[in-house]
């Protein structure tokens, strides 16, 4: 028997409700295109044995404060994980496995490394994804504890969440409640996914963007875009069959939208290169 692929036992393990969802291993399944024949395990051990490491230090109880310093000793200090400022772009940064071996990583990924590690500790743990830039939080009863993984662990208030905002955006976005609201694993995972997108289509890496793409209409059913997107990335790649169904489809479901007339111009296009090759 063929064994599933990695987009097949994602689909598996999403299968489940929010809180169900291991983190890791999706993300290492995300991986898998990327790196065929990767096996999760031996780094979800890794996470195990971080995780322990951050449990032996709380053995007097969660306490936040003693959480979070906990778990910078391990993560920072012992491992020595940090981030990757100078390649930020590079593609590896957003795959979990190369974050473990590499020891460096995104705010994403070096958040999503802490908020793992965290629930695995026994700790509540979620991602805070503030507009240009990614936070984890520890959350306590009526508290939420903001934690920047990729400046070392450094907590954070909500007034500084809003001044890393405007930094980013040069003082033209304000922070909203919305912003700081935490989200979970499927979330976190798009927008894991979104920014390899970006950099893929960017380099026009269509073949690796197509798979991107696809987990993220896997990951988002009714976010129509995304077909679209995997429509426009298939007729780069001169699949024109495959491209022309993602383009009906996105025309059928997203009637309202504003790029209807040039997705309409492009599919015919598409039908009629595929009537002449007939």
């Amino acid at each position: 028997m063929t064994p599933p692929t990695p987009r097949a036992r994602l689909l598996q393990l999403l299968d489940r409700d929010d809180a169900g969802v291991d983190l890791a291993e999706a993300a290492l399944l995300v991986a898998g295109d990327e790196y065929p024949g990767l096996d999760p395990r031996p780094y979800l051990d890794r996470l195990d044995g971080f995780s322990d490491r951050v449990a032996a230090r709380l053995r007097g109880g969660p306490d936040p404060v003693a959480a979070i310093a906990a778990l910078n000793a391990v993560l920072f200090e012992e491992e020595r994980f940090g981030p990757n400022q100078k390649d930020y772009y590079d593609p590896r940064n957003s795959f979990l496995n190369e974050v473990l071996d590499r020891r460096m990583g995104i705010p994403i990924t070096l958040s999503l490394l802490y908020i793992d590690v965290a629930r695995r500790a026994g700790l509540s743990a979620a991602g805070v994804g503030l507009p240009g830039h990614f936070v984890a939080a520890l959350l306590s009863p009526g508290r939420v504890h903001y934690i920047d993984a990729f400046d070392g662990g450094r907590l954070l208030t909500e007034e500084e969440c809003a001044e890393k905002v405007a930094n980013v955006f040069g003082g033209k976005m304000a922070l909203t409640p919305d912003h700081l609201r935490p989200i979970g694993p499927r979330a976190i995972l798009v927008r894991l996914l979104t920014n390899l997108k970006n950099i893929y289509v960017e380099s026009r890496s269509y073949a690796k963007a197509h798979a991107v793409i696809d987990k993220l209409a896997m990951l988002r059913p009714e976010a129509w875009t995304e077909v679209r997107d995997r429509g426009l990335v298939l007729y780069q790649m001169r699949r024109y069959r495959p491209a022309l169904r993602d383009l009906e489809s996105y025309l059928t479901h997203a009637p309202d939208a504003s790029d209807r007339p040039d997705v309409a111009k492009l599919k015919d296009i598409i039908a009629r290169r595929l009537n002449e090759s007939a």
